[in-house]
């Protein structure tokens, strides 16, 4: 979960040029990124401990109204600062964004990777945490690791003068169901990756192509999303945007099963629970000033906040109206994921599938 978007965080990653130097891209984003507040180093080691044992305490009951990943090890978390988390990014959006082993090289990638570097400042500062599929842990060396910034989960628990415990706790049932979600169904990273190759495919358009796609688009009258999906819609050729569609549809699915998952836990578990829900949903969608509006606007932001009302509002009525363990059909492959047209009709979904 983030402030504004959770990495699952893909629609950053989705427009980003693939020849990036990454080193730069960590080494600006660390000498960039806004400080986090100002904490004693005994309360920074007790948000730590308090973490690590919230995201251990979450796999129980979110496994258990998942009916996912039953007698799977159960992981131990990253908590990290914001430097942390940008050197974390930097190391696992390479392994989704290209199969090469090979660093970028030249000034062009340099380049890409500064701007990638101020994105991941950006970022840094929003983010409350975020389950990363790519990365190794480094006890197991297997793939998947729960990072959270605690840092910024201060900062957000401090502005909502919310109670520090239940809001830890919260935070993480969000988390820990990205990871039940991937562990349980691990062909969901490789569908995640061939999405992002799908939008790299190809030749550079030159601008004579780009034109002549978004004239004929504008004079088919054919409908278009709003905002900066319709713009994406626009630029990309039809294959890159039905990838970048299902990378969409994807995410918006995670992100609202994992907010439906907060909301069924909470209220056992966490004893402040609706205070923290509205407040935080007050945050979300809260007014910001110009810049942030720009930027959040530029990486896909707003959609990301899109996709867990809609997300969440399909979950919510798919799991009431057949529950949850046929709902659970949806991880069988990608042809059980729900279709762009079907997030908002979950009946159409159920007809399909179940």
């Amino acid at each position: 979960m983030e402030t504004v978007t959770t990495s699952e965080d893909v629609d950053a990653r989705e427009s980003l040029p693939v020849d990036i130097d990454w080193a730069t891209a960590a080494s600006v984003g660390k000498r960039v990124a806004r400080p986090g507040p100002r904490v004693t180093r005994y309360t920074s080691e007790q948000a730590r401990i308090e973490l690590i044992d919230a995201a251990v305490r979450a796999e129980g009951p979110v496994r258990e109204v998942t009916g996912l990943a039953d007698g799977l090890r159960v992981p131990s978390a990253r908590v990290v600062d914001r430097a942390g988390w940008i050197d974390a990014a930097a190391h696992s959006m390479p392994a989704m964004l290209t199969d090469k082993t090979e660093p970028a090289t030249g000034w062009s990638s340099k380049i890409a990777g500064a701007q990638t570097g101020g994105m991941l400042a950006f970022l840094s500062s929003a983010i409350l945490g975020q389950y990363d599929p790519f990365s190794l842990d480094s006890e197991t060396e297997e793939p998947g690791v729960l990072l959270l910034v605690a840092p910024n989960i201060i900062g957000v628990e401090r502005q909502l003068r919310v109670v520090p415990s239940d809001f830890r706790y919260w935070v993480c049932l969000h988390e820990v169901t990205h990871r039940v979600q991937f562990s349980a169904n691990p062909w969901i990273a490789g569908y995640m990756r061939d999405n992002v190759a799908g939008l790299a495919d190809g030749d550079e358009d030159s601008v004579t192509q780009l034109l002549t796609r978004v004239t004929e688009s504008l004079r088919s009258g054919k409908p278009r999303e709003k905002g900066m999906i319709g713009v994406m819609q626009l630029l990309q050729s039809p294959e890159q945007f039905a990838a970048f569609e299902r990378m969409l549809v994807l995410g918006t699915l995670l992100e609202g099963h994992a907010d439906h998952v907060m909301d069924a836990v909470g209220p056992a578990h966490v004893p402040t629970v609706d205070s923290i829900r509205k407040a935080f949903d007050a945050r979300r969608s809260g007014p910001k000033n110009p810049l942030q509006r720009l930027i959040r606007a530029l990486i896909g932001m707003d959609a990301k906040i899109a996709q867990y009302v809609r997300g969440k509002a399909f979950v919510d009525e798919v799991v009431e109206t057949v529950g949850m363990e046929r709902f659970n059909t949806i991880w069988t492959s990608p042809e059980t994921l729900p279709l762009a047209s079907e997030i908002d009709e979950p009946s159409a979904w159920i007809a399909r599938v179940l």
